[in-house]
């Protein structure tokens, strides 16, 4: 397996921090999520780009490469509890889809340029997930996308 793990990808929260990355994560289209298949091996360190990510699902049937725009993304403080921050969205769906072998889902932030698009983070689904002429629907957990502690212990 090459995906065992979710994970942020650190230069975006570098780019976060330095006040290089300018798109807000509340708005809608601004972000997109696409889905690997567990060929793809992340690089959280070194990977910055929608162009570093090999392996995308197969497009057609009901999904097409480059992901889907989350509708409702959200950034809360002091959720799940205080002292964390969360990003959280609406729960992502491709309907009438025929997917295969779907292992992660990865958002980004959108450019229409892959090698500009940057990657955010990586929700490994631990085992392959497939539909069959239905709705694929990713099931955002109740704490969001992820949370980050941001208080000393």
């Amino acid at each position: 397996m090459s995906i065992t793990v979710s994970g942020h990808y650190g230069l975006t929260l570098e780019k976060m921090m330095l006040k290089t990355q300018t798109a807000s994560w509340e708005s809608a289209g601004a972000i997109y999520c696409a889905m690997v298949t567990d060929s793809y091996t992340p690089a959280f360190d070194t990977h910055d780009f929608f162009s570093d990510l090999t392996n995308e699902v197969t497009a057609g049937s009901g999904y097409t490469t480059g992901g889907m725009a989350i509708v409702t993304p959200a950034v809360d403080v002091g959720s799940p509890a205080a002292g964390q921050i969360r990003f959280d969205s609406d729960n992502p769906a491709w309907a009438t889809s025929t997917i295969t072998d779907a292992m992660a889902a990865v958002l980004f932030f959108t450019t229409g340029n892959t090698s500009t698009a940057q990657l955010i983070f990586l929700s490994d689904f631990v085992t392959a997930a497939t539909s069959s002429n239905g709705t694929f629907t990713l099931t955002v957990a109740t704490n969001g996308w992820y949370y980050i502690d941001y208080t000393p212990v």
